[in-house]
């Protein structure tokens, strides 16, 4: 069914455009929150009487929108991410990557309006971000991705020295002149227990 929006929609279009949609759309969705209205001679009359007012907004938006390009255009993006020695990155820089850095510099940009070569940059160097601002009004954006090197190898070296280090502790130590581990002198199966009076004898 024909509706007219009565509000800006991202998904589906700007105040005073004409749309086909489905009709469960219109009715469970568009009209219960006054999105749209239904077209007819009524709700078309309504809109030219006020297309001077949407006109004038939608010139304000453009100006904005060319704003934004100019400010976008100018930055130089930079985004950090865990990488591999040879700059590959563990996971990888996404369009909502790119949307979350710019909401940081003051841009509140929907990731939708925000493409990436190939979907996602999955390695570390200088790329182009294509942003769509308001009707045919984008941005290029400049975005360098920097790779952070995990230390692993240096943490499992100084785990390697200190398993060997607890290793060389645990072993006994050798005698240096038979080579061997020096033995526990045996313990006597029958003890001599002193007598009465506090003596002990002695085999003479």
């Amino acid at each position: 069914m024909k509706v007219i929006l009565n509000k800006d929609l991202p998904t589906l279009g700007e105040e005073g455009d004409v749309k086909e949609v489905a009709k469960g759309y219109a009715r469970n969705f568009l009209f219960p929150r006054s999105i749209a209205l239904p077209y007819t001679e009524r709700t078309i009359a309504l809109f030219e009487a006020r297309r001077g007012e949407i006109e004038a907004r939608k010139t304000d938006k453009r100006k904005d929108a060319a704003s934004i390009k100019e400010r976008l255009e100018g930055l130089d993006l930079t985004i950090t991410m865990p990488a591999g020695a040879n700059g590959k990155l563990y996971g990888a820089v996404t369009n909502q990557t790119v949307s979350d850095e710019l909401s940081k510099l003051g841009f509140q940009i929907e990731r939708k309006r925000i493409e990436l070569a190939g979907n996602t940059f999955k390695s570390v160097g200088k790329y182009k971000v294509l942003v769509r601002l308001y009707e045919s009004a984008a941005a290029e954006v400049s975005l360098t991705v920097q790779g952070q090197v995990l230390k692993t190898e240096t943490r499992t070296t100084a785990s390697g020295k200190a398993r060997r280090r607890r290793n060389v502790e645990s072993e006994p130590a050798h005698n240096p002149q038979t080579g061997s581990a020096p033995e526990t002198a045996p313990v006597a199966n029958n003890p001599v227990e002193p007598q009465a009076g506090g003596s002990v004898p002695v085999e003479g």
